[in-house]
């Protein structure tokens, strides 16, 4: 850890420096610097193609070029002298024309145009594309680690499909599956969510100072701002919202970062029951040499990386659901709140992320013990009354199930109590032959079918 991280106030950039890294060219100051960097030239180059806009003729090669570089060559010096225009503009995306133009008189023919950069925007047009296109790149980095996840658990799925365990609701034991289900079962919740938030499209907007047009229709009366605006947003493959005040109302990254939470409590809940498990024996976790468990106890190896994860997918929601639910709400046509929430975004796709790096990495760690599981249930008879109810239910016995609860119900029931019972039924031969052949092992039902499907 270099020695600056010991000084972060927040762990993602500390402790967690490293698991958040991919992140932070995305979602730092810096990124968001760069994102507006990107929209304004982009913005620029658009209106020069614009043939009824005569003050600005359409770009040749050499200058969309160097345009081009701009962008794809800023990078932290670049991002620092923004910062230091700003130091005296008190504004943000002001700083950012302010350092394009200086950019601009490099090149004598774009200097001539350097008023149309921002032209006809206010900063909101600005920071509502940038962003967007912010959380769509983080979200992908954060999806690649939710695909392996997805295929760490489809494989676990697969390997423990036939190992019987037993079941437990209410913390009591009840009708076993397997350990393959169990995974299956996280694996289907999440797919299905995650491939929710990978369609999901972002909106946006660049119609200036209350979202009317105003200052377009004054300079140009004769152009269709609506479908300038539409073809430019679509452009960055974003979907266009057209009635919005000053700032892009924000619904669709709420409902994205509500798609996270419910996501991130879908992971919670997982790391919460391996962690349980663990705690029954049922898993090993692969030692490490030099790590230590405990400062006082030397035996112990604790479940780190799912309470790692519970508890970052936890802080992650914490700041998911305070920006959703604040981003959406402003004052009239605009105020700031919205603002300074919106710059913590990194922090939830920094969390998620240092999350699901815990949790891909206690997977891997995770050693099944079978012996265990069997031991489990050939302690737990009892569970095989839910089946010996259902035949007698079958042949149409009154009271089944009383009969089994009479048997069982808070007592120590054994292999013999049911084997007797099962004898003295009045049954079909086959069907007694059937409870008398079934254990807690095999009483599976369609566990491995659905572990592999």
């Amino acid at each position: 850890m270099k020695s600056e991280n010991l000084l972060s106030i927040s762990p993602l950039d500390g402790r967690y420096n490293k698991s958040a890294s991919d992140l932070r060219p995305i979602t730092s100051e810096f990124g968001l610097i760069k994102y507006r960097v990107i929209i304004e030239i982009k913005w620029f180059m658009h209106l020069s193609s614009n043939s009824k806009i005569k003050e600005l003729p359409k770009l040749n090669i050499k200058e969309i070029t160097y345009l081009n570089d701009l962008i794809n060559n800023f990078d932290i010096r670049d991002a620092k002298r923004v910062k230091s225009i700003e130091n005296k503009t008190n504004h943000d995306v002001k700083a950012v024309e302010y350092f394009l133009k200086e950019k601009f008189k490099k090149h004598k023919k774009l200097d001539k145009y350097s008023e149309f950069i921002h032209f006809a925007c206010t900063s909101e047009d600005i920071n509502n594309l940038s962003y967007a296109l912010m959380i769509k790149d983080a979200s992908e980095v954060v999806n690649v680690l939710i695909s392996k996840l997805e295929k760490k658990l489809k494989f676990l799925s697969k390997r423990y499909s036939g190992k019987s365990m037993l079941s437990r609701t209410h913390g009591q034991s009840a009708s076993p599956t397997t350990m393959g289900k169990e995974f299956s079962n996280y694996f289907y919740r999440i797919n299905k969510l995650s491939s929710e938030i990978k369609r999901h499209e972002m909106t946006g907007k660049i119609n200036g100072a209350v979202g009317n047009y105003n200052a377009h229709h004054v300079a140009y009366p004769n152009i269709d701002w609506e479908k300038v605006a539409k073809d430019f947003v679509k452009s960055l493959k974003l979907n266009f919202n057209s009635h919005t005040t000053q700032v892009e109302p924000k619904d669709t990254i709420a409902l994205l970062l509500g798609d996270y939470v419910k996501l991130n409590n879908i992971l919670i809940d997982l790391s919460r029951d391996i962690w349980g498990y663990i705690s029954l024996g049922y898993f090993k976790q692969k030692l490490k040499d030099g790590e230590v468990g405990s400062s006082t106890m030397p035996h112990k190896v604790n479940p780190i990386d799912f309470e790692n994860a519970e508890g970052n997918f936890g802080m992650a929601n914490a700041n998911l659901t305070h920006i959703s639910n604040t981003v959406t709400i402003s004052r009239w046509q605009r105020d700031l709140t919205d603002s300074t929430v919106m710059r913590n975004i990194g922090t939830c796709f920094g969390y998620i992320n240092i999350a699901l790096n815990s949790l891909v990495r206690g997977l891997n760690k995770l050693e099944l013990n079978n012996e265990k599981l069997i031991e489990d249930l050939n302690d737990s008879w009892e569970v095989l009354t839910e089946a010996i109810q259902t035949i007698i239910r079958k042949n149409n016995i009154p009271n089944g199930y009383e009969l089994m609860k009479k048997l069982s119900r808070g007592k120590d029931l054994n292999k013999s109590d049911l084997i007797k019972f099962i004898e003295n039924m009045e049954v079909p031969q086959d069907e007694k032959q059937r409870l008398l052949e079934l254990t807690p092992l095999s009483y599976t039902g369609y566990a491995q079918k659905l572990s592999k499907s």
